[in-house]
Parts: C-alpha cells; structure tokens; sequence
C-alpha cells in the first residue's frame, strides 16, 4: 500500500512540473478581461508574426505582434478592415542588452527580450463589441487581466489614434 500512495504522489509531482514547464510566462489562467472579457487563447504563440516594434521611451520593451489565420489573411490582402474572428496578440518583453552580441560587433549595440511583461489582444467580433466598433480588449500580465481602469482607455486610444486602419496600430512586416 505504501508503495502505491508513493508512485502516485511521485506521478502527480512529475505531472505538476510538466505542466508548469510547459507555461511560458503570460499563459492564460482563463480569467477574461474586465468590460469586454476578452481570454488568452490556446496556441497563440504558435501563430504567425505580423511584426516586430520596439517602445524605446519609459516602458523600454521589444515586442512581436501574432496574429490568427484571419488576421493574417487580412494583411496579406492588403485590406483596410478586418473580418470577425480576426485575433491580433502582442507580447512585449523588457529590452535588456545582449552582451554576447555586443562583444561580436565590437560594441554596445544589440538588444534581446528579457522579463515577459504583457499579453495584449484584440478580438474582431462586430456583434458583441458594436460599442467599440467591433474590437473587444485584453491586457494581461503574468496570464491575469488587468484592472478596469487600465482596460478603459484601450478603445479610446484606438480609436483616436487608429481609426483609418480599423483601430489596429501595427502594420504588416512584409
């Protein structure tokens, strides 16, 4: 008997581990997103990227922006509006310096991803977000959504600042 309860405690704590190794920082936990409920969906990281950016001013972060099958067709085709079911995904990362690319190019120059600072979405459904010309919001870090307040200044930023482009700021990296 005590064999038994001893394998069982050793297979849960290997599947315990497994499945928090699997996790990379910003994975959902399933809470949506206060006002529009948007979640993180499953395999977005596997998705293509649309483009790379970097915000070099107080959040100091790179950033690589994926988009779902929808998203990405729009793109291509050049269109000005996406189509319901379109999920754009940005990840951002604070800029750290990469000492070993420096030291190959003689100096100071090179920078790579460090600490996973957020997940950020938006979500094409014209019908749930008709309010918000059809996007719905999400801003998360470490997988939880964050507050209320920081999630009400989403669509007014859209839409002030990019609404010849269907409110989404990033433009396709050929």
């Amino acid at each position: 008997m005590k064999r038994i309860i001893i394998i069982s405690v050793v297979t849960v704590a290997i599947a315990c581990v497994s499945a928090s190794a699997s996790s990379a920082p910003g994975d959902a936990d399933g809470a949506g997103s206060p006002i529009y409920g948007v979640t993180i969906p499953q395999g977005y990281r596997q998705w293509e990227l649309i483009a790379v950016s970097q915000e070099a001013g107080n959040l100091d972060e790179l950033r690589a922006i994926l988009g779902n099958a929808d998203a990405l067709k729009t793109y291509r085709k050049g269109t000005p509006t996406f189509p319901d079911g379109t999920i754009i995904v940005k990840l951002a990362w604070k800029r750290v310096p990469s000492v070993g690319d420096d030291g190959a190019l003689g100096r100071k120059q090179a920078f790579v991803p460090g600490a996973n600072t957020t997940v950020q979405l938006m979500v094409k459904d014209s019908k749930k977000y008709a309010a918000t010309d059809g996007w719905g919001f999400g801003r998360f870090i470490n997988g939880k959504p964050v507050d209320k307040a920081q999630h009400e200044t989403c669509f007014a930023c859209h839409e002030a600042n990019a609404q010849e482009h269907d409110l989404v700021f990033t433009r396709y990296a050929h």
